[in-house]
């Protein structure tokens, strides 16, 4: 989303000129660079002007070290003010009561219904008791939607089917949360237009019947400058608590993430890419900011990874590892992990220098398909002893998945790739100064996700 917001950024970097301070003169260009490139990218322009303004005021008269270029010290003046432009440190969802309730708002079409069950997800691995409660009474299969993705996630559901008032229904689901000991109770709500009166007026009753800890409210983030408007409207009537973002995946310019912070003055508290229900992140300002600047997302991206991997699964992987003996099993195991993390090309995004790398190649979520059926067309035999594998094998593999034995070939190749690399890190491991040469040997290290291509 922020790709081409990144690309101008940068380019009004490589303005700046000068040595020893940075000054009105040297600075001009490149402050009139930076607010195009907000404005661009569809942030509000009386945010532009003052976020500008204030990068101006941070970078005039300062020092130059001899280490530092004007340029790189904008770009810390320029990141100080982007995370404190987007709430300047990470806000925690409210869970309190018995059971607390979180109220969801936004327009049709918002993601909150896949939200909801995003939520109910990261609240369920925290150990806590979920309820979800569908209150969305108008649109077709808005109750079947939220049954299902209940049933993927193993949240139990509750809906009143007959029943077309969401006070009621939203009443009746708290006192079947207190009787079957739920913690959290998340209402999902129909998507209302800011100028629907009926509509309006309803969810704010809603709201005054069962008192939420948390209201927050979902937006697309692709929708511009309207979703700002919008949610200042939703604000003056609900007084949300916070906001949440969602696909944030899309190629849309994405100011939106930048302006709603300093219009409703309402913090950012989640952003979601995608339909998966692991792709959810809590939002920290200053982590955007990295992004947008093409400083990648390391933290994020070990976060999503611990979530996922499982540390009995990993002391598994490597006793493996260690006997040389890690399998098809072994990788097609691996690659389920990384699937669920999120969308490839924004993972990779999040490795500092990766962004710029990756901003004009193309990988569909899809890619590992070919790797997954070849994998699951061999025996067991196969997929325990890789050396198992020759000529006629390779062609039965391309045959029953579908590819062909270029793709086979290719895939056994990097597979072998991969198996050497970790015997030679296992014995470097245990040998005297194996350390320093596996570092060296890890920096030099050139090749593409196994089974794409390199």
């Amino acid at each position: 989303m922020f790709d081409n917001l990144s690309t101008k950024l940068e380019k009004a970097f490589k303005t700046l000129k000068g040595q020893g301070s940075i000054s009105e003169i040297n600075v001009a260009a490149t402050i009139k660079e930076i607010r195009r490139a907000l404005v661009d990218a569809d942030v509000n322009y009386k945010v532009a002007k003052d976020v500008t303004d204030k990068i101006k005021d941070a970078a005039m008269g300062r020092d130059v070290l001899t280490a530092v270029s004007p340029g790189q010290l904008m770009v810390k003046i320029v990141y100080d003010e982007l995370t404190e432009l987007m709430g300047g440190e990470k806000r925690d969802i409210v869970i309190k009561g018995d059971p607390a309730v979180v109220l969801l708002s936004g327009l049709q079409g918002s993601g909150k219904t896949t939200f909801a069950g995003k939520l109910a997800a990261l609240l369920k691995k925290q150990g806590r008791g979920v309820l979800l409660v569908a209150c969305d009474v108008y649109r077709p299969a808005a109750i079947n939607q939220l049954q299902v993705l209940g049933e993927q996630i193993g949240v139990e559901v509750y809906s009143e089917i007959e029943n077309k008032n969401p006070v009621q229904i939203a009443q009746n689901a708290l006192e079947h949360a207190r009787r079957t000991g739920k913690k959290v109770v998340i209402v999902d709500t129909a998507g209302r237009l800011a100028v629907d009166e009926q509509m309006m007026a309803e969810i704010e009753q809603v709201k005054r019947a069962i008192n939420p800890s948390e209201t927050l409210f979902v937006v697309d983030a692709m929708t511009g400058q309207d979703a700002v408007n919008t949610a200042k409207t939703f604000n003056d009537r609900l007084n949300f608590d916070g906001v949440v973002l969602t696909k944030l995946d899309g190629d849309s310019r994405g100011g939106a993430a930048l302006s709603i912070r300093a219009v409703v003055e309402k913090p950012i508290k989640f952003i979601s890419t995608g339909e998966k229900m692991e792709a959810l992140d809590l939002f920290y300002p200053d982590r955007m900011a990295q992004r947008i600047l093409g400083m990648g997302d390391v933290i994020s991206l070990v976060e999503r990874a611990q979530m996922q991997f499982d540390e009995d699964e990993a002391k598994r992987i490597e006793k493996k590892i260690r006997k040389n003996q890690f399998d098809f099993n072994d990788f097609l195991g691996q690659l389920e992990q990384i699937k669920k993390m999120g969308n490839i090309k924004d993972l990779m995004g999040m490795i500092p220098g990766m962004s710029k790398a990756m901003k004009d190649v193309e990988i569909d979520d899809d890619a590992f398909k070919p790797v997954e059926a070849i994998i699951r067309s061999m025996t067991k035999q196969e997929r325990s002893n890789p050396d198992l594998m020759n000529g006629s094998r390779k062609k039965r593999l391309a045959k029953g998945s579908g590819t062909d034995i270029q793709q086979v070939n290719a895939l056994m190749k990097q597979f072998e790739d991969m198996r050497k690399m970790m015997r030679t890190m296992n014995k470097m491991s245990q040998t005297k100064g194996g350390m320093a040469q596996m570092a060296k040997m890890m920096g030099g290290m050139q090749g593409g996700i196994p089974g794409m291509g390199r």
